[in-house]
């Protein structure tokens, strides 16, 4: 087991290495950059332009240079923990962000963690009690939540908590927070205003979750080692808990890779329209302003959930079903 991990951890560097490349290769096919399309809004609003100053900016950022060496110094910069320079705010990438990064991981892990809590107990019981009333209720919730679009569900807590409550759930703190150092106040205006976009952002997987999980399920309950374990007399949630439910929720173990990023991918018009200050408003407005190094440092964060992910998963399933080689072909 010490060997397959230390194997997979190695994989995890040429891995980061090329998605680092292909984001920076993506992130450029578009024509022009950051400072012809500043250009063209200055120009736009008929306000003169210095084709010198232009010039000296390019040059400033390194715009002038060689795709290569772009990527070469972008690299090089992550490594040391620099992540560049937003060309839009005028400032390091690491000041632009702030605090967005570390409440995005927040708001993506409570989500997951929600959508696991609410998941497989419903999915568990619908396969179990198979068109049953319960079953039935909850396949029409899960539906309307596979159907209702995540911005729209947002909009309905938005319209109810202000009719309602006579407050908005908008943002992740209260205003005397915002820009405030944290305490334990702040904490807890947190965690006040995140059960929103959890609920919100988390709907639509939980609803997709139920329904795997159940088919899963009812795939295991019919095959005939379930028939015989009770066959044997052992008792039906042993029987359950310890045959199927352990095989139906590999696929589950093995989605935790494409979950986070996902979530947080996901989250990017919910949070435009809930005014959260995480990275989906900020990502959105960078690739749009073709402002590379922010997005690119948005992206790679990303991709470093995936293959963190990935790496969890995979030692998960490992650990979770002995079917699972960890090294070597098959042997005869």
């Amino acid at each position: 087991m010490l060997a397959y991990t230390l194997r997979r951890l190695f994989v995890m560097i040429p891995t980061l290495l090329v998605i680092s490349f292909l984001i920076f290769f993506i992130i450029q096919l578009p024509p022009g950059d950051y400072l012809e399309t500043y250009l063209a809004e200055l120009q736009a609003q008929g306000e003169a332009v210095d084709p010198a100053k232009i010039a000296f900016l390019r040059e400033q950022y390194g715009l002038d240079r060689p795709f290569v060496e772009q990527y070469f110094f972008w690299v090089l910069d992550l490594l040391q923990g620099e992540m560049g320079y937003s060309f839009e705010y005028q400032l390091p990438v690491a000041e632009v962000v702030g605090d967005r990064l570390w409440l995005t991981v927040v708001l993506a892990t409570t989500t997951v963690i929600f959508t696991y809590l609410v998941a497989f107990p419903i999915g568990i019981y619908s396969a179990v009690r198979q068109y049953s009333i319960g079953d039935y209720i909850f396949t029409f919730i899960g539906f309307l939540g596979l159907a209702t679009p995540n911005f729209l569900l947002a909009l309905i807590l938005l319209y109810l908590g202000n009719k309602w409550f006579g407050t908005s759930y908008g943002g992740l703190f209260d205003p005397q927070y915002i820009d405030q150092p944290w305490s334990w106040e702040k904490v807890g205006s947190l965690l006040a205003h995140l059960w929103v976009p959890v609920v919100v952002i988390g709907t639509s997987g939980t609803a997709g979750m139920i329904r795997r999980l159940r088919a899963n399920m009812l795939d295991e309950l019919q095959k005939q080692y379930v028939t015989t374990a009770r066959a044997k007399g052992l008792a039906e949630w042993k029987v359950i808990a310890k045959y199927p439910l352990r095989l139906a929720v590999n696929p589950f173990i093995a989605d935790i890779g494409s979950l986070l990023p996902q979530v947080i991918s996901g989250a990017a018009i919910v949070s435009v329209v809930l005014d959260l200050s995480t990275t989906g408003s900020m990502l959105v407005k960078a690739l749009q302003s073709q402002d590379m190094y922010l997005a690119g440092s948005f992206l790679m964060f990303q991709a470093l959930l995936v293959v963190i992910g990935v790496f969890l998963s995979d030692l998960a399933l490992a650990a979770l079903d002995p079917r699972i080689r960890l090294g070597g072909g098959a042997t005869k």
